[in-house]
């Protein structure tokens, strides 16, 4: 059978052709919203009604328009496995993962990885039976696997990004894989975020895998955590690695090489660690890239309380990346674009918060002047971005043997009422980071 043939687009190419299109969406946007402008602005002001629907139309418009242009485009090359597969150093970060390390070392010592691989354990001062679960699991794989298991533990809980670099310091190999203690990764997945680094573009120091949720029949906040991973972070991490800028190689599952993290000083003292690190590894001219195949399944949080914690520690995180790496937004590559839509959160996520949400209770009323029958006009493209983006995971799956299991509800509750649980939330991180409250590592 002969392999289908792609008419070659230079990434110039398609990022200008991306580009055209998100801003003729925007156009069209802005036409179509003229009365719904003209009436918010007799009640609110013209500037104050601009920049309303501005972020609540235009700006997500513009975004989905690019993102779905981008991916219609994405030709990656594919695997070709080396000669020869590089030895690998997995560090293996845990503070109080008694219920999940057992299983995270299991995956691991499961890996079909054909070169050596060496998995070092770093119990962060953990106050329950998380060094003993650890502990167990090394001697039970210690001689039977074909990775090398060493554990340390500190007794001190000093914060990821310290216990990673101690880790660091350990490794004895120049590729260095991050896995959280509480993930699953299938038994390829080493081994294809190795080859995705060796296949992408020279320069490439940092792959992030691909993180989807594994207890998400938990309840309906998991359910619709599922989707937010498998439609949205996948495809944002999609889009962003095809102009070689992936924003976050995540510390749940990403490669790194020595010589990047060496350039960059290593993993930065704060709560979003992995963010802190990947701007500067692009802020250095290096390449971060995305491996869509490389999968490793994590527990998300099940309750409230824990999902808020977490996003607002994600929150922080992006606040934390710009008071310390600012001048990407004047450093002219690809993926600048990507760090002034990041830019564009804070605002985002306040006008959703302060305007769309009480325009949903006004509209409740009858009162339709943020949240009405012309709004629908404007945000057509959401539906269409994610019926796209199902197609392009649920081909992915199929090619490794996985098919994508039914959650309507979970797909419900993630398009009509995840995002009024999330931005209320991230506007509080951001407000944390920016006040300076007290901040650390713990529930992810």
């Amino acid at each position: 059978m002969h392999e289908r043939r792609f008419l070659y687009i230079p990434v110039h190419a398609k990022f200008t052709l991306a580009l055209c299109f998100a801003i003729a969406w925007a156009a069209l946007s802005i036409v179509l919203s003229l009365r719904w402008l003209a009436d918010l602005a007799d009640i609110v002001s013209w500037p104050m009604a601009l920049i309303i629907i501005g972020f609540i139309a235009y700006v997500p418009g513009f975004m989905n328009a690019f993102m779905i242009g981008t991916i219609i485009l994405d030709r990656r090359p594919p695997h070709a496995p080396p000669a020869v597969y590089p030895p690998v150093t997995i560090l293996v970060a845990c503070f109080n993962e008694a219920l999940n390390i057992g299983d995270t070392l299991n995956s691991l010592a499961r890996q079909d990885y054909p070169g050596r691989f060496e998995i070092i354990v770093l119990n962060d001062g953990s106050d329950d039976d998380t060094a003993l679960v650890a502990a167990r699991a090394v001697g039970r794989h210690k001689a039977r696997s074909r990775g090398a298991f060493r554990l340390m533990n500190f007794e001190v809980n000093a914060g990821k990004s310290t216990v990673l670099n101690r880790g660091l310091a350990f490794a004895t190999h120049d590729l260095v894989a991050t896995v959280d203690g509480d993930c699953w990764l299938r038994p390829d997945a080493l081994r294809r975020i190795v080859e995705r680094l060796l296949a992408d573009p020279p320069g490439t120091e940092a792959v992030a895998g691909a993180v989807l949720v594994r207890n998400s029949r938990r309840n309906i906040l998991t359910r619709a955590q599922e989707w937010d991973y498998f439609h949205g972070i996948a495809a944002v991490k999609r889009m962003q690695s095809m102009y070689h800028g992936t924003l976050v190689a995540q510390g749940a599952f990403s490669l790194y090489t020595r010589r990047g993290l060496d350039a960059v000083g290593g993993w930065p003292p704060c709560v979003g660690e992995d963010i802190v690190v990947t701007w500067a590894l692009l802020k250095a001219g290096y390449r971060v890239g995305y491996a869509e195949d490389a999968l490793v399944f994590t527990n998300v949080p099940h309750e409230f309380k824990q999902f808020a914690r977490q996003r607002r520690r994600w929150s922080r995180g992006l606040i934390e990346a710009f008071k310390a790496h600012w001048p990407l937004l004047f450093k002219w590559r690809l993926s600048t674009l990507f760090i002034w839509w990041n830019l564009f959160f804070l605002p985002l996520d306040l006008v959703y918060t302060f305007a769309f949400i009480p325009g949903l209770i006004l509209a409740l009323f009858g009162l339709y002047w943020i949240a009405g029958p012309l709004t629908l006009l404007v945000l057509p493209l959401a539906a269409v971005w994610n019926g796209f983006i199902y197609r392009v995971q649920r081909k992915m799956f199929r090619a490794q043997g996985m098919r994508v299991r039914a959650n309507a509800d979970g797909f419900l509750f993630y398009v009509f009422a995840y995002s009024l649980l999330m931005q209320p939330v991230c506007v509080g991180g951001y407000f944390a980071e920016l006040a300076g409250l007290r901040k650390n590592w713990g529930t992810k």
